[in-house]
């Protein structure tokens, strides 16, 4: 804004106030309980006298390292083909490869449940696959992105010199994408690094991560300070992984000329449409048959397939065969109580990020320390988010271990980031001289700001929203830890169905899986048609 339309300083500061009230309050405070934690009960040396956690750290580091290389090698495929071809069915192929990475960790968990043999629903194996499932969307969107854009002369030159389509990709292709599988690598290793739903799920008790051992010591075992002296290692651990790979990327910049993304190749050869449907129709299976398996055994109760595990959600009502602790599952009041916490979640997300977001952008180059502070919870495992809140707002004066908002606000954590970024960056793109334009017909910096920024933000405003919807149904790390008899949401309840024995119990949780997929797709739906829309605007 320049001069005559920038908004008074007070207006700036008390947009900023709520996030930074906001993280202090409930990251901040955590975090630093947690390490006091860690070192008032004297447990660093405790941890260090375990012999079982050595193995633990080893098997989250090279599980995670695995599923990695393993999403790296598998997104390529799609990434190339979205990237250098042109052909019908193309944008539903991307956006069916997207589908996975929106979808909560649980219902992941759940759909690999349903699919894989009993040989391999709970072991590492289970894990990796589900980790590629998941993630590979991140390779597809980060590596593709670039891709479709790299100029074909040099390749085409190595080619016209002898060199073999393998050769030419090792020595220029791979080459040319590495600040974009270095940036794409890095999201996934955090990803699979501090995976929960999925490792609860598939992982059996065998195979526990930081993440598992983390929950497990604070809520099964009451080594409340092993636990928090792992959150904290853990955190570390994190923030210097994101910083090495963020230095790689950065080291691996140089100039090229890129293309317009309107000439890619188009599919004219037999060849081409082979290869063109095959990996096509390789991807549409790949991630159709584990979200159908889950809608076919929401139908299998044990003798044969029926709609009584769906009359058992929604009524209440179980067969004399039902085990007693089928009881303390309310299926049906999980559906209701996530609703409430993903509304509270979304109505606190949108307003600390909207009103941080006109704040960053307000105060340019120093509004990005608030744009730093408001992403820390994003690069934080909502393990520890949940934990540290359990911690530091567990005696008086701030007894709130039952009160419910806590859980919405640990959501909420989660899913501002995500607002801020919808928001922000189209908030930053607004003509300055509409502003000014209102200035000159006479309003003031604070009217022509209500007038044009606040109009414009409102359809990004709505992407937000929908993005903070989706993040608090499918919450799980956070809620473990915070969760009360009574108030189980959709992750929780679906965990806790599929961990105890019975058929009807099973399809059940498969019942709530598929709705929460559901719920998922709708508010991600809404995110599409609201961003459609302004691309139309």
């Amino acid at each position: 804004m320049t001069r005559s339309n920038r908004l008074p300083r007070w207006v700036t500061a008390a947009l900023a106030m709520p996030a930074l009230v906001f993280v202090g309050v409930f990251y901040l405070v955590p975090v630093v309980s947690l390490a006091a934690e860690a070192i008032g009960r004297g447990a660093i040396s405790e941890v260090l006298d375990d012999s079982a956690l050595p193995r633990i750290v080893w098997f989250t580091i090279w599980q995670a390292a695995l599923s990695t290389l393993l999403t790296i090698i598998v997104g390529l495929v799609p990434a190339w083909l979205l990237a250098r071809y042109e052909f019908k069915g193309r944008r539903a192929i991307t956006a069916l490869v997207t589908v996975p990475f929106v979808l909560p960790t649980v219902v992941v968990g759940a759909a690999f449940l349903a699919i894989l043999p009993d040989s391999l629903d709970h072991g590492v194996v289970a894990i990796l696959i589900a980790h590629v499932f998941f993630n590979v969307a991140v390779v597809v969107r980060g590596v593709g992105g670039l891709w479709e854009q790299l100029p074909n002369d040099l390749t085409a030159a190595a080619r016209t010199l002898g060199a073999s389509p393998f050769r030419a990709m090792r020595e220029i292709t791979l080459p040319l994408l590495a600040p974009a599988l270095f940036a794409s690598a890095s999201i996934v290793l955090l990803f699979t690094f501090t995976s929960f739903g999925v490792v609860r799920l598939l992982g059996g008790p065998g195979n526990p991560t930081l993440e598992v051992e983390i929950w497990q010591r604070a809520t099964r075992f009451g080594d409340v300070g092993v636990a928090a002296v792992l959150s904290i290692a853990q955190l570390v651990v994190l923030a210097a992984a994101v910083m090495w790979f963020s230095r790689l990327q950065r080291r691996q910049r140089f100039a090229i000329g890129l293309r317009p993304l309107d000439q890619r190749g188009r599919v004219s050869t037999t060849r081409q449409r082979i290869m063109v449907f095959g990996i096509g129709a390789t991807i549409v299976v790949a991630i159709c048959t584990p979200m159908a398996a889950l809608v076919e055994r929401s139908l299998r109760t044990g003798n044969g397939h029926s709609l009584a595990a769906w009359r058992a959600v929604f009524t209440g009502e179980r067969s004399a065969s039902a085990r007693p602790p089928a009881a303390a599952v309310d299926a049906l009041g999980s559906l209701t109580v996530s609703l409430r916490f993903a509304v509270i979640a979304m109505v606190i997300s949108v307003i600390i990020g909207a009103s941080a977001s006109f704040a960053i952008a307000a105060m340019g180059h120093a509004g990005r320390f608030l744009d730093a502070g408001v992403m820390l919870p994003l690069g934080t495992s909502a393990v520890t988010i949940g934990f540290g809140l359990l911690i530091a707002f567990d005696q008086a004066p701030f007894d709130w271990r039952a009160a419910p908002l806590l859980i919405p606000i640990g959501h909420a954590l989660v899913a501002t980031p995500f607002v801020v970024r919808s928001i922000l960056p189209v908030i930053r793109a607004i003509d300055p001289q509409l502003r000014s334009a209102a200035a000159t017909l006479g309003a003031s910096p604070l009217r022509a700001w209500s007038e044009v920024d606040l109009r414009l933000a409102a359809r990004p405003l709505v992407i937000g929203a929908g993005f903070a919807l989706a993040v608090s149904l499918g919450e799980f790390g956070a809620t473990t830890f915070l969760t009360r008899q009574g108030r189980a949401t959709l992750p929780i309840a679906i965990e806790q169905l599929l961990n105890r024995p019975g058929a009807l119990l099973h399809a059940e949780g498969y019942v709530l899986a598929t709705i929460l997929a559901t719920l998922t797709f709708v508010a991600i739906g809404t995110v599409e048609l609201a961003r459609r829309g302004r691309q139309h605007a």
